[in-house]
């Protein structure tokens, strides 16, 4: 398996363990232990995100900060194969 599904997997998992812990929140509101880890994997989804885009780009068009061009189109897409380290 190659560093960039590797980052997907762990980004999926916190991505899941957020949703979950939101899910959980909903009918727990009061929960501090819960609250607590919402924001920890919530932290750890977005170091996730942050390092997977700066790595290999914009994992959905929302995604592309620059305004004065359409770099979406510039990287592999999400879907696409990709050689090691190569953008």
């Amino acid at each position: 398996m190659d560093s960039r599904c590797m980052m997907e997997r762990k980004l999926s998992a916190a991505q899941f363990a957020v949703w979950e812990i939101h899910l959980f929140l909903d009918t727990h509101p009061n929960d501090e232990e819960a609250l607590a880890a919402y924001n920890k994997y919530l932290t750890r989804y977005e170091e996730l995100y942050r390092e997977f885009t700066e790595k290999y780009g914009a994992l959905s068009a929302q995604n592309t900060a620059d305004d004065k061009n359409w770099q979406w189109v510039d990287a592999p897409w999400p879907w696409d194969p990709m050689k090691e380290g190569k953008r």
